[in-house]
């Protein structure tokens, strides 16, 4: 399988394109400090995976600046701290402060030399404008959490995304899907057919982080970065 092979890269952008661990981890140290913790930072950003998917599961039409603020509360209650509403709602609009990877920028503007570029994202539409901004690519295609009525790693949201593309006139081999996580993206995205390309962004850094665990999950190809997924295009396109 060569990168060439596809003409269109859909996006998970949280954890992928968007540093998302360390705007989670900086956003929520407020409430860590409240709570006199000393929870390692995968600690809190493994609590902050468990009570993420479980209101995802349980609340899938929740917009999800509210889900995160639901997120807050239920750690809030964990680590023993009086729920605050004002925190809750400073987490949940924390979304557009997260920074961005540093190579992704530059990555996905050679990229789009040559790819349509997608979004399939978990999060709102407020919420991801405030990211593109960082991202600095005109995507080809936006499809959220809010868009579609649910979270991933249920289907529907591939099944929404490949509908809207099929209407385009692009097919399912025509597509890479490109994701950090095994959980949300790569298992139920191989489960429809889909070809995925792994950003193992924690390479480095062992364990699931902020993801829930999703050990025997498969994926096609696999890039320790978006910048090393673009060098290897590169050197594709130098081989012809």
């Amino acid at each position: 399988m060569r990168l060439s092979d596809f003409a269109v890269l859909t996006f998970d952008c949280y954890g992928t394109l968007i540093d998302w661990e360390s705007g989670i981890h900086a956003a929520l140290q407020p409430l860590v400090r409240k709570a006199g913790t000393t929870l390692s930072r995968d600690a809190v950003l493994q609590s902050f995976a468990r009570h993420e998917s479980e209101a995802e599961a349980d609340t899938p039409g929740l917009l999800y600046s509210a889900l995160l603020s639901e997120v807050h509360r239920r750690l809030s209650r964990d680590w023993g701290v009086e729920p605050d509403p004002a925190a809750e709602a400073a987490f949940g609009a924390s979304v557009p402060d997260w920074p961005a990877f540093p190579d992704s920028a530059s990555a996905l503007a050679y990229l789009k030399g040559f790819y349509k570029l997608v979004i399939l994202s978990n999060v709102d539409r407020k919420s991801f404008a405030g990211s593109a901004r960082r991202l600095g690519v005109a995507f080809d295609a936006v499809y959220t959490a809010e868009d579609i009525g649910s979270y991933k790693p249920d289907p529907r949201n591939f099944r929404y995304m490949l509908d809207h593309l099929a209407a385009e006139g692009i097919q399912p081999g025509a597509i890479l899907h490109t994701a950090q996580s095994l959980f949300h993206d790569h298992a139920p995205a191989q489960a429809l057919g889909l070809a995925t390309a792994w950003i193992d962004r924690r390479h480095a850094e062992g364990g699931w982080g902020a993801t829930p665990p999703q050990p025997d999950a498969k994926y096609d190809l696999r890039f320790t970065s978006l910048e090393e997924m673009a060098a290897a295009h590169r050197a594709e396109m130098a081989s012809r």
